[in-house]
């Protein structure tokens, strides 16, 4: 049976999720409208602009679209776009929000507590919602409290759609003991990890479905497990694979009576197939997937939520630049084959205790521009990734359509200096590029 959390942790995190909203938040007065009057609009599925035209924004959904459209209201406030580019706001769907302000030994740091990866990420939040981002994937961590603050007002960030803490079993990915660490079965103790909610270690089914329904009543939108090896865990060599089949049903099982869905960390054909027979319906990573795997994902509509990763980084050791050359090398190959043979793609960045990557995730984008058209591109990662978010069904956590600039769709929005269609470099650099940037149909950066 699982240990339960710490009460010291628990108190903390029951109190981030269960207090009432901010009062700040309750005595803001909304715009009640905001125009954007001479835009030509990308609307996260056209391969071309609009003419120039006006788009109003009424309370947190864009009200009307077009040259003769006006505001209701005589207060409105009108932005003059002067021929800009508007378009939805980006959508990275593999995050780790509570986890992408930490380095390794910051995170095995005996004073590490939740409190403290809540500062280091409420600031990390409020960087995303300024790059562009307005909507996120959490695919691992305890992202639950951060939302909490998010949605009340409190923190300024994108949405998040909230996986809670990865579940491994022992010796897979998500298993963050340090080498001084037994086993809870053994010990009855908790790893440092888990008492923070990093990851849960649930082993046989009832382990299994006992985590899952965990991070189901705590608020998740889906369920993140790891099925394979991976590069930044310790313990797991690349090619294994991770959870028998029974394990895998279970969390698929547990989270279809929820009505939601469940995401496997795995990167070659064995660990795949396994989640696809379980009923999993994405796969994060895929790096070495071969055409017959693919093919079969294509089949079956099983999404692929891909990334384009660097070679290494200053801050990795030696083993973990080793042990991912593969990888690195299967990414170049995955994502052209997959969209060939018309695998559902999704885009993430996946950036895990190394900070100082954190201010390239609009770079990031741009290193799939071997495989995409300008226009291929922009629909990934608005439409099509908002396309990924809504599989969560009555789980997703905010009523409304995103990722695409139109009428009754929600207001998250990016004014763009420059055709974007034209220049794809141009969304590389938002601070430069971004000159209003709403969420929510509040501006948070511009006039």
């Amino acid at each position: 049976m699982l240990t339960t959390i710490p009460r010291r942790a628990l108190a903390f995190l029951a109190a981030l999720i269960l207090a009432p909203a901010a009062p700040l938040a309750a005595q803001e007065a909304p715009v009640p409208e905001v125009v954007f009057t001479n835009v030509r609009v990308f609307d996260g599925t056209a391969d071309a602009l609009s003419g120039p035209t006006t788009v109003v924004v009424r309370g947190n959904v864009i009200a009307a679209i077009g040259p003769e459209a006006a505001p209701a209201l005589p207060e409105a406030t009108v932005i003059d776009g002067t021929g800009q580019t508007l378009m939805p706001g980006l959508i990275d769907n593999h995050v780790h929000m509570m986890f992408n302000s930490l380095s390794p030994a910051a995170m095995a740091a005996p004073d590490m507590s939740l409190e403290k990866v809540m500062q280091l990420s409420a600031a990390q939040s409020r960087a995303m919602l300024l790059r562009g981002f307005t909507a996120v994937r959490d695919v691992g961590g305890p992202s639950f409290m951060l939302k909490k603050l998010i949605d009340n007002g409190t923190v300024m960030g994108p949405r998040i759609w909230p996986s809670g803490p990865m579940i491994s079993q022992t010796s897979g990915h998500a298993d963050l003991r340090g080498p001084d660490e037994p086993s809870r079965r053994f010990s009855g103790r908790m790893s440092k990890a888990e008492e923070v909610w990093a990851s849960v270690i649930a082993d046989g089914r009832d382990e299994v479905l006992t985590a899952v329904r965990e991070n189901l009543r705590m608020g998740a939108s889906q369920i993140k497990i790891a099925a394979g090896g991976g590069t930044s865990s310790e313990y797991d060599p690349l090619d294994v694979t991770q959870y028998t089949l029974d394990e895998m049903k279970a969390a698929v099982d547990a989270a279809s009576d929820w009505n939601t869905y469940v995401t496997v960390h795995a990167y070659h054909p064995k660990s795949v197939r396994r989640a696809i027979e379980a009923g999993v319906k994405v796969i994060e990573h895929g790096n070495l997937l071969d055409e017959d795997t693919l093919r079969l994902m294509a089949e079956r509509g099983i999404w692929l939520s891909g990334q384009m990763l660097v070679d290494s980084t200053e801050a990795m050791d030696p083993k973990r630049r080793e042990k991912r050359k593969p990888v690195i090398e299967g990414q170049r190959l995955v994502w052209p084959m997959a969209k060939r043979l018309g695998v559902k793609l999704a885009w993430g960045t996946d950036f895990l205790f190394e900070p100082e990557l954190n201010a390239q995730q609009n770079a990031y984008i741009l290193r799939l521009k071997p495989y995409f058209t300008p226009a291929e591109l922009l629909k990934l990662v608005t439409s099509g990734n908002a396309e990924l978010l809504a599989l969560s069904g009555p789980r997703t956590p905010y009523e409304g359509r995103l990722g695409v600039v139109a009428e009754g769709a929600l207001a998250d929005l990016i004014l763009v200096r420059g055709d974007p269609l034209a220049d794809i470099d141009l969304i590389g650099d938002p601070a430069a590029n971004f000159t209003v940037i709403m969420k929510d149909g509040k501006v948070v950066k511009g006039p």
